[in-house]
């Protein structure tokens, strides 16, 4: 029934402008916004074209999950790319993490390497590098 729609995900945030400065700016994403007052929101255009919403919710409570995960062709590139800019690594219990805060080669079909990191609402987003 709704296998050809253009289905698209979202998530709060607690500040929209830090939000916009963040997706925009840091991680040099395509970011518009529209609304006004209460019903302001950002469309973030990723690489793929999938388009995902970002809104203020006063009550934000940040994901305890990975809401978006960007591949990436060279992981500790993209990683010294972010710390240049002032974004830290997560580092999570139950994973073994090299001295910049990447895992590696997890094993099975999963990525050859992966590196959680949150936005300014505190959101987890990953960089994901295939086998």
């Amino acid at each position: 029934m709704l296998g050809q729609t253009q289905a698209f995900s979202g998530f709060s945030v607690d500040d929209l402008d830090r939000a916009r400065g963040f997706y925009g700016e840091t991680l040099g994403l395509d970011v518009e916004e529209s609304g006004q007052g209460e019903m302001r929101m950002l469309t973030l255009k990723l690489g793929s074209g999938a388009l995902v919403f970002v809104y203020p919710k006063p009550n934000h409570t940040p994901a305890t999950f990975t809401i978006l995960n960007f591949p990436v062709d060279d992981i500790d590139e993209a990683v010294s790319r972010l710390e240049a800019r002032g974004v830290a690594l997560e580092r999570y219990a139950g994973f073994e993490h090299d001295d910049k805060g990447v895992v590696r080669g997890a094993g099975g079909d999963g990525p050859a390497a992966i590196a959680w990191f949150t936005d300014p609402a505190g959101n987890v987003l990953s960089l994901i590098q295939e086998n």
